[in-house]
């Protein structure tokens, strides 16, 4: 009979709803650490596997051995670890696949190994790991104390030089200053002037990005008291959630510095969520100007190498601030004192595929488990997280003025009600040639990319759309493709109409490249740009468009919802929505919740400097309440609207939702496995006495995206504890068959 000291407990990255017990050979026991990557017998083939402990009890039978260890020191901690498993029953998703999640790329790859020594002598196993993620090694090279020759001439002598002024030169610094100089560093080692050695160095995502630095902002009375509210919680080193309300303008990031500061003078660190990589290299150049210790980012944007060394940074206590966006929740970091989530509405925090988790709810339980203050921060805070503040179960901070007094945007609704065949109204055109004349900026909003998102024949009215999905193809004019949003499916723009061969093919609606070529003919001296995901493709995309505006190198930039949140731009007077429309109209019960956001949040982005700000706003739907509270500056008179609404229908807050989602290339399967499964869920519901609904099943609103069709259930209930005891009935229980794809979402935010 084996015993727990011989066993450890492994988390397999595929998906099985269990953990396993495998042998831990005698010769290397003392390697077993939780956080530790193996190679272990799977079935008929070897797969990774990750430690979390040891094995608790006795066991019968036999038990396999593990067969490498892949790793000399733990990727994860046991917090870490608990963290996992947290994430894993509540999102009903294998431990193992969160576990990879969490890991940088690179290191969950099963390849070929080789045998390392590890520092106690003893022989283990490593995976190759590919090239973008394997350490990186240059020469350094320090002065010796031997006086040099006095014929020691001319370039060596200036190498040796060089070498002598700092403490340790690197290589690729001796050669960015002198040029080419290995024969004369060689010649130098050889006489014993200088010594060399070999040191790991990582890839710097800052690298030729220098910030003058900075000081703390005198704080107005607000910020002042919402920081020293923050302050007052993080020194009793207890866990305390805040939610900082405050307007656009109103100077949010900074508390949100001076906070973090406070919290790494106390010895810990700071985590700093922000929805997409757009808003990040603005916030990251603040926090560059003001901190001097190390502070990494995660993120998209950075290659696979990059993200790969900004995690062992952080893994080695060498970052104490994180930055990044959902995915830096699974910074490695030990310590942290505070974790801010800004623009805390935002549905990007949630993951729509895979492991689907919410990085900002996932923010408050990990405050939890590590004692930490978390703020969430926005303009446009979400319904639901208001009523958690005033239910007690937040504290909620208010700044309710802009800083310096500054006066919030003039905002008014345009009614294009009877002007449908516009896109820009009379208005609209009017106040973007008073601003050019005036040498303000302008921002115009449309939240859809493309030149025009419908190809209609004239002649017999097709319309062109995806042959894998149920929406129409966007023609972008740029690639004179027709191009699908979803699946990337594209052909080239036909000259007939694929249905009937007339030639009279029209194209209808308005996409951001459309509107850039209308402005730029309207206003043909103006300096106009677009940024959008067509336009910001590539790496420093986001950086390069919002730097010419921040240089004043554009008059009038043009962009979906990217230009509409977070950043800070002073000469920017006037604020143009094209169309407030598109969220209010979605099969969605947080469609007045989006568009007042949306609407509020662009709006804010006008008159953050000197000269007040301008906003106009057009619509087919003028007398929406979220609308005329948005232009009002009205958040209060929203969320009475709002909520009353949600205690009617009972949605979020008053209930909680999962959603059960069905897929498969074949209709009458899909349909047929969803009904199937509604039938276990009420069964199983009557058999428990479980206080929930269950709605559906329904073809979903997009019933077929990547050529497989969709069907979907939705749960909902005021228990939280019944819904998941269903979920998980039914996840033991379900067995679907080799063609049907089930996932859960449990706080869906996506019902389409």
């Amino acid at each position: 009979m084996l015993t727990e000291t011989d066993i450890v407990e492994v988390a397999i990255p595929l998906r099985l709803e269990r953990t396993f017990f495998y042998k831990v050979p005698g010769s290397v026991k003392a390697l077993a650490q939780p956080g530790m990557r193996v190679l272990v017998p799977f079935g008929r083939r070897t797969v990774t596997g990750y430690i979390l402990g040891s094995g608790k009890g006795s066991f019968d039978g036999e038990i396999k051995e593990i067969s490498e260890f892949l790793d000399r020191e733990p990727l994860f901690s046991g917090k870490n670890a608990e963290f996992f498993r947290w994430i894993s029953s509540y999102y009903l998703h294998p431990l193992g696949e969160v576990i990879k999640c969490a890991l940088p790329a690179g290191l969950t790859v099963v390849g070929r190994t080789r045998s390392v020594v590890a520092p106690d002598g003893s022989t283990v196993s490593e995976d190759f790991l590919s090239k973008s993620t394997k350490h990186l090694e240059e020469k350094h090279f320090t002065p010796a104390s031997k006086e040099p020759p006095a014929s020691l001439k001319g370039k060596a002598l200036a190498v040796l030089n060089f070498v002598n002024a700092a403490p340790e030169s690197s290589l690729s610094s001796i050669k960015a200053a002198l040029g080419d100089v290995s024969p004369q560093l060689k010649r130098l080692e050889e006489l014993g002037l200088v010594n060399s050695c070999k040191k790991e160095v990582y890839r710097d995502p800052f690298a030729g990005h220098s910030v003058e630095k900075d000081s703390p902002l005198k704080l107005n009375p607000a910020q002042q008291s919402s920081l020293d509210s923050l302050l007052e919680a993080a020194s009793t080193g207890l866990f305390a959630p805040f939610l900082l309300h405050g307007v656009t303008g109103s100077g949010k990031t900074e508390v949100y510095l001076q906070a973090i500061a406070s919290v790494l003078e106390g010895g810990r660190s700071a985590l700093v969520l922000v929805p997409e990589i757009a808003l990040t290299p603005q916030l990251v150049e603040r926090f560059r100007r003001r901190f001097s210790c190390g502070i990494a980012v995660l993120h998209s944007g950075l290659s696979s190498g990059e993200r790969y060394d900004e995690w062992r940074r952080i893994k080695r206590g060498e970052a104490s601030i994180v930055i990044g966006a959902r995915s830096a929740i699974f910074a490695p970091l030990e310590t942290p004192g505070i974790i801010v989530v800004d623009e805390e509405h935002e549905s990007s925090y949630k993951q729509s595929d895979g492991l689907r988790y919410n990085a900002r709810d996932l923010a408050l339980v990990l405050g939890k488990m590590n004692s930490a203050v978390v703020l969430l921060g926005s303009a446009t805070p979400l319904a639901t997280t208001v009523f958690a503040a005033r239910s007690g179960r937040l504290k909620e901070l208010i700044l309710d003025s802009r800083v310096n007094d500054r006066p919030m945007p003039q905002t008014s609704i345009l009614d294009l009600r009877a002007k449908k065949s516009e896109t820009i109204s009379a208005e609209l055109m009017e106040a973007l040639r008073e601003n050019l004349e005036n040498r303000g900026q302008s921002l115009l909003f449309l939240n859809r990319r493309g030149f025009a998102p419908w190809l209609v024949c004239r002649e017999c009215g097709f319309i062109l759309k995806c042959p894998n999905c149920t929406v129409t193809l966007t023609y972008h004019q740029h690639k004179k493709r027709h191009i699908c949003h979803y699946c990337d499916h594209s052909i080239p723009a036909p000259t007939l109409c694929p249905k009937c061969d007339g030639g009279e093919i029209g194209l209808f609606g308005v996409g951001t490249e459309r509107l850039e070529e209308e402005v730029a003919a309207l206003f043909p001296d103006a300096r106009v740009a677009r940024m959008d995901r067509d336009s910001t493709s590539g790496k420093g995309g986001h950086s390069r468009i919002l730097k010419k505006l921040e240089s004043g190198q554009i008059d009038i930039l043009i962009g979906t919802q990217m230009i509409a949140k977070g950043h800070d731009f002073p000469g920017v007077t006037l604020v143009g929505v094209i169309s407030a429309d598109t969220t209010l109209n979605l099969p969605d019960f947080r469609g007045s919740e989006r568009g007042f956001q949306m609407v509020s949040q662009v709006a804010g982005r006008a008159g953050r400097g000197d000269s007040p700000g301008k906003v106009l706003v057009q619509t087919l739907n003028p007398e929406h309440f979220a609308l005329k509270a948005a232009v009002g500056h009205d958040y209060e008179a929203f969320y009475r609207q709002e909520i009353e609404d949600r205690r009617d229908a009972g949605y979020p807050p008053f209930s909680y939702l999962a959603a059960v989602q069905f897929s498969g290339n074949s209709a009458r399967g899909v349909e047929g496995g969803a009904v199937s499964a509604a039938l276990l869920l009420r069964s199983m519901r009557a058999k428990k006495a479980l206080r929930l609904d269950i709605l559906g099943p329904a073809v979903s609103p997009l019933g077929m995206i990547r050529g497989r069709h969709r069907w979907q259930l939705l749960l909902k209930s005021t228990r939280r504890d019944h819904l998941h005891a269903l979920l998980k009935e039914f996840r033991a229980g379900f067995v679907a068959p080799a063609t049907l794809r089930v996932s859960i979402d449990v706080d869906p935010l996506e019902l389409i």
